[in-house]
């Protein structure tokens, strides 16, 4: 079985605990996930099955569009409601005009400091291990973009905003939430995250265990295969006498009209993806 198929996280599962019941319900014995989605967060994982797992270096580059809830008025150590109080303030934000504005004034490339509660490696070592063991490290900012920032729903009396967030690979949720909170006068922390795109997979796409269990037995019509995954790129249609050649990893030569880049390759059927360099071709992936 090979394909990849929407998991509708639930929250206090980590992504690999999904990966494992995904395995389990199914009775696979190889899959894997694209961008680790934190336990309290729930939405949209896709899942690897069987030799998809060759696809992760390719899908795990992709923006995402979450929902986040703001929590005003405490700091936490994690940054998310797992952690302690470790900061509050008085100061009550009543002027929607001006968190809209605040939203808009964040849209565009910016550096961000990933949070200290986090997987990142620092000199070998994970940023939570730093801060559970009470040490400091220099954290390294790094270039995100956030697309849009949309304002969703305020609710005064809880002091709780609503958001939609559309970014770049390696934007966290609950820094841009802290930023939010600063660029407003106060401190504030993530409450709650749901992931609804992973670049075109969907929400509304998604399966959750219930679903799985009950499609087990015809789940390959829910698999989505690679050819759809990678319909954006250009093709190249193989004439029969190089097809053996490409299978065998042999580069081929004679495609000086395309340009470098990577293409979905046809031979009568797909067959997978290759590579044209300096008029080259040479297999990538296949299936």
């Amino acid at each position: 079985m090979d394909g990849i198929i929407i998991i509708n996280k639930p929250k206090g599962f980590t992504s690999q605990d999904v990966v494992s019941k995904t395995k389990k319900i199914l009775n696979i014995k190889k899959a894997g996930h694209t961008g680790t989605l934190d336990p309290l967060a729930t939405g949209v994982l896709p899942v690897l099955i069987g030799n998809y797992t060759k696809l992760s270096k390719y899908l795990i580059e992709h923006d995402k569009i979450y929902r986040a809830k703001v929590q005003f008025g405490e700091k936490r150590e994690t940054g998310d409601l797992e952690g302690k109080i470790v900061e509050t303030s008085e100061v009550k934000i009543c002027d929607i005009a001006k968190i809209k504005d605040i939203l808009k004034s964040m849209v565009g490339k910016c550096f961000q400091k990933p949070p200290m509660y986090s997987a990142i490696k620092v000199n070998g070592k994970k940023l939570y291990e730093y801060a559970r063991n009470g040490e400091s490290v220099e954290v390294p900012t790094r270039e995100i973009e956030i697309y849009k920032l949309d304002f969703l729903n305020f609710l005064e009396k809880e002091q709780i905003l609503e958001i939609e967030v559309s970014c770049s690979k390696g934007t966290y949720i609950r820094t841009l939430c802290e930023d939010i909170a600063k660029n407003l006068g106060t401190v504030g922390f993530m409450l709650d995250l749901q992931r609804i795109q992973v670049d075109k997979f969907k929400i509304e796409d998604s399966l959750s265990f219930e679903d799985l269990e009950k499609n087990k037995d015809n789940i390959e019509k829910k698999l989505i295969k690679m050819e759809e995954v990678f319909k954006e790129f250009p093709n190249i249609n193989l004439p029969e006498n190089k097809i053996d050649l490409f299978l065998n990893g042999v580069n081929i030569r004679g495609f000086n009209k395309y340009q470098d880049g990577i293409y979905n390759i046809y031979c009568e059927k797909y067959i997978g993806l290759g590579i044209v360099k300096d008029g080259c071709l040479k297999r990538d992936i296949v299936i």
